[in-house]
């Protein structure tokens, strides 16, 4: 598989109800149904991917599985990272074979997504423990006016990932971070 540059931002939604009403009013279609996935972030003892500003992810959702490497950010208004991913056959057992080279699992995360499509973007609806989020994955130009469609603008843009969005609301919360699992499914 070629690299691809993943091109992305998210925008904070009061609820899930709110982000389909926007966004299926901006004329964008469904893809993909609301699924569960749960990823665990990998790396190193030695932490040798975050020292380079990379992720390695396992993915499981709806009885399937995937991997990806994501290397560091690139200077941009949006998020920019180069993105491999793949298919694999069995998520947990991926785990446990990279945990036996010398990976360990260091961060694990919850969202319900469903997906929606229009022109060449993809426009996620993402329920986390720590709110939602419409992301817009696609070229510059179809984000951005995803985006005004939406009545946003580029001072709205997220560009942090989930873990440091889960952060950020573990520190104005007072409390200590672990995982972004949600407490009850």
């Amino acid at each position: 598989m070629a690299a691809t540059l993943e091109r992305e931002i998210k925008l904070r939604f009061v609820d899930a109800a709110t982000a389909r009403e926007a966004v299926i009013g901006t004329g964008a279609t469904p893809l993909r149904g609301r699924r569960l996935q749960e990823d665990s972030l990998l790396d190193t003892m030695d932490d040798r991917l975050r020292q380079r500003r990379c992720v390695l992810r396992i993915r499981v959702e709806s009885g399937k599985s995937y991997i990806t490497f994501k290397g560091p950010v690139q200077p941009s208004i949006m998020r920019l990272r180069e993105e491999l991913e793949t298919v694999v056959a069995d998520g947990p057992l991926l785990i446990r074979v990279l945990e036996e080279i010398g990976f360990h699992v260091w961060f694990r995360y919850e969202k319900y997504r469903e997906e929606f499509a229009l022109d060449d973007l993809i426009v996620a609806i993402d329920e986390t423990p720590v709110g939602t989020f419409v992301e817009i994955e696609g070229g510059d130009n179809g984000i951005s006016e995803m985006a005004v469609a939406l009545g946003r603008q580029p001072a709205d843009f997220l560009t942090d990932s989930y873990r440091r969005l889960y952060l950020a609301d573990c520190e104005a919360r007072g409390v200590p971070p672990g995982d972004m699992l949600f407490e009850e499914r």
